[in-house]
């Protein structure tokens, strides 16, 4: 392997630094959005992007593994490096334990610089937990994609005879790209890498763009400080005038969180919950969650359980707002994860993004309060269990607030 790949070690708490930049990213006008809403046109246009890249690619991932989606990758990456264009690749070390080495070496051979975010070690015990949740790609600074997705065979159609994963990812272009370029560097730059990426500078719009634009601004959570990003959702859920709605793959929310969703609710907002049916990897997520359902079923808050296959997708919408990318909005992705959103403030982006909703809630089954009440005995049981190991593992909770 080539002496380009390093392995990256971080200490558990960020330092301050990070703090700031994970609360202080502005608003930016004259950006262009488009939402992503299916597998193989997320993989092709990510793809289509890193081929037609002329200065920089830059790629920070969580899940990583090889097969099918992964070789496309890296192939594009590889040719990337070797026709001369800067290529650096930050993959976290625990989502990444299924990409082979002989991937890996094929990478970092090719002139990429690969490194991996916290690499496991028994001396570090719970700084294990501390892991890179981020999906993101930025193209010579100009281009960027953010969202859910990962690179697995999970992601398409066909693996093991199921259904690819759903997901949703935005492809950005406009001025907020040079601080989701910048963001890259400062973790990029805490992780050790080599040769270093520069953080980039803003370039306002012109007039014509603004018009046409949408304004936009990042949200970072950086584990175990309370962040800009739960702190707006619940800002922008107490503020709601028309809906609420949360698309979450693994939902299992702080007391703030459900507590802001029942009051909105009271006050005749329209809140709904998009979250897994039956089809999930985290089954037991999935139980621990639902001990929650009842209360927030009685006090107006509609349900919808996905059917078809599994829900991976991360999305909140409040009126014209919509907040999309890697965060599930639960209390682990805020204590133990590096997470990134992007957040818009445009009518059209969210009517969009309503539609898409909409859309899959046609493909839920929604939970009835009066049915939840007489739900089957070992469905309890399993939500008490699975409830006892949330309340476990919250005591492992990272210093910071709830």
């Amino acid at each position: 392997m080539s002496s380009t790949e390093r392995a990256a070690g971080l200490s558990v708490k960020p330092n301050a630094a990070a703090a700031v930049a994970a609360v202080g990213w502005p608003w930016r006008q004259g950006n262009q959005f488009q939402l992503l809403a299916e597998s193989d046109r997320i993989f092709r246009r990510m793809i289509e992007a890193i081929a037609g890249a002329r200065e920089s690619v830059l790629l920070e991932m969580y899940l990583v593994e090889s097969g099918a989606v992964a070789r496309r990758f890296i192939d594009a990456l590889a040719g990337c490096a070797q026709r001369g264009v800067r290529v650096h690749v930050l993959l976290d070390a625990f989502g990444s334990l299924a990409l082979r080495a002989a991937d890996r070496c094929r990478l970092a051979d090719s002139g990429a610089h690969l490194i991996f975010f916290n690499p496991l070690s028994l001396h570090k015990r719970l700084g294990n937990c501390l892991r890179d949740h981020r999906k993101l790609l930025v193209i010579d600074g100009a281009l960027a994609f953010v969202g859910g997705v990962g690179l697995a065979d999970e992601f398409i159609d066909g693996t093991r005879g199921r259904l690819a994963w759903r997901d949703l990812m935005l492809e950005i272009s406009g001025p907020v790209v040079s601080d989701w370029q910048t963001a890259f560097a400062r973790i990029w730059s805490r992780s050790g890498g080599s040769p270093q990426v520069p953080e980039a500078t803003p370039q306002s719009p012109d007039e014509p763009s603004i018009a046409a634009g949408a304004l936009g601004r990042l949200a970072l959570s950086e584990a175990g400080h309370r962040s800009i990003l739960a702190n707006d959702v619940i800002r922008r859920i107490n503020g709601a005038l028309r809906h609420a709605w949360i698309m979450s793959a693994y939902f299992v929310p702080s007391r703030r969180f459900r507590k802001a969703l029942r009051r909105a609710a009271r006050r005749g907002v329209d809140v709904r919950l998009l979250v897994p049916g039956p089809k999930t990897d985290h089954p037991w997520v999935r139980h621990a969650a639902r001990r929650f359902y009842g209360r927030m079923l009685r006090n107006g808050v509609r349900i919808f359980e996905y059917q078809p296959r599994v829900l991976h997708g991360k999305m909140a919408l409040c009126d014209d707002w919509v907040s999309l990318g890697s965060s599930n909005l639960d209390r682990w992705s805020f204590r133990w994860n590096l997470e990134a959103n992007q957040e818009i403030e445009s009518a059209a982006l969210a009517a969009q993004a309503a539609a898409i909703f909409a859309a899959d809630c046609g493909h839920s089954q929604e939970l009835d309060r009066h049915h939840w009440r007489r739900r089957a005995v070992l469905d309890r049981l399993r939500e008490s269990i699975a409830g006892a190991l949330d309340r476990i593992l919250d005591r492992w909770r990272r210093p910071g607030p709830d």
